[in-house]
């Protein structure tokens, strides 16, 4: 199947096996370096621990990552670098990352850390997909947010996702309240396994003397943040109308204002513009100059997706610099 299964569930092993490899093919790694751009006359600027490094090539692949993890040096230096050069560069944003919901203080110090499981949930105008998030102290993540993070954030941009495929289009209210507030409505559904009609018949039983919480965990078996949600994203009166609040059980609107720092996220999106590269993924205004991974402008994903994609990339590239020195040789 040309599938690789480790003997051992860590990095750090395979990360020395590929260095060991790449040494052995005659690779020269030299860690502690910057790049800073390049010379006048096109030559490659480094900063190194001894000082300024100054190296020529026939052909360079730039794999400098996103913006998203700065501590390890991925910090998008590199966007300022090529405009400058005429390389088209879409913003990097955060993929994959939380978002920010205008949480009172109480559901804040109560509910963070809590995980929200067994829901389903979409943005509105979509299909509701099924999963698990965290509830933080300043908003949603995990992976069902993760899945959304596209749509929810270009939402929050007030604008259409290039790559939520041909037909996306925003209700009025949503499209407006993003334009206005730069805000997004999740929608989430509390029991997913059940379908409105039960909800709704399940609600409206009497409750005698029990308190909604205690009624809405015996019929639904919602406790806890589950009810808590329910509590923060309606209004009061609300528990005063099965209707009403059968239909946020079963769609809760939770309104989002913003998303984490970029610093946060697992991933970025934007980067090279791929109508400035050639199939070699080449750069068209710096020919010789490769890019591959995550710096391409893409919606990067997370784990083994983002390796095997940024492996591949990497590849093309190579690929792309055999060819390129082909022609010299």
């Amino acid at each position: 199947s040309g599938r690789v299964f480790p003997t051992e569930m860590k990095a750090a092993p395979l990360l020395r096996a590929w260095l060991q490899r790449l040494r052995a093919a005659g690779v020269n790694v030299h860690t502690r370096h910057v790049w800073r751009g390049w010379s006048g006359d096109g030559a490659l600027l480094l900063g190194a621990p001894g000082g300024a490094v100054v190296r020529r090539a026939d052909a360079v692949v730039l794999a400098l990552g996103g913006g998203s993890w700065a501590r390890l040096g991925s910090n998008g230096a590199w966007q300022a670098l090529l405009e400058q050069k005429g390389v088209g560069v879409a913003p990097l944003l955060p993929a994959n990352g939380g978002f920010v919901a205008d949480w009172s203080p109480y559901f804040a110090e109560r509910f963070a850390g809590q995980p929200l499981k067994s829901i389903a949930m979409a943005p509105e105008g979509f299909e509701m997909r099924r999963g698990e998030c965290m509830v933080t102290a300043d908003g949603l993540e995990g992976g069902l947010i993760y899945a959304w993070s596209a749509r929810l954030r270009e939402a929050l941009l007030g604008k259409a996702c290039g790559q939520c495929g041909a037909g996306y289009e925003y209700s009025a209210n949503l499209r407006d309240t993003a334009l206005a507030e730069g805000a997004a409505v999740l929608n989430i559904d509390l029991q997913p396994g059940r379908d409105a009609a039960y909800v709704l018949a399940e609600v409206a039983r009497p409750r005698g003397a029990r308190s909604w919480s205690s009624h809405l965990g015996s019929r639904l078996g919602l406790h806890g943040v589950k009810v808590g949600l329910l509590r923060e994203c309606l209004p009061r009166t609300a528990f005063e109308h099965p209707e009403i609040l059968a239909r946020a059980i079963k769609c809760l609107p939770v309104r989002l204002v913003g998303m984490r720092p970029l610093d946060e996220a697992i991933s970025t999106a934007g980067g090279v513009q791929f109508d400035g590269l050639n199939e070699d993924l080449m750069l068209r205004a710096l020919p010789g100059v490769f890019c591959a991974g995550e710096m391409l402008d893409w919606e990067a994903p997370t784990g083994g997706y983002l390796l095997t994609a940024c492996l591949a990339s990497g590849r093309v590239a190579g690929q792309g610099v055999l060819r390129w020195l082909g022609r010299y040789l």
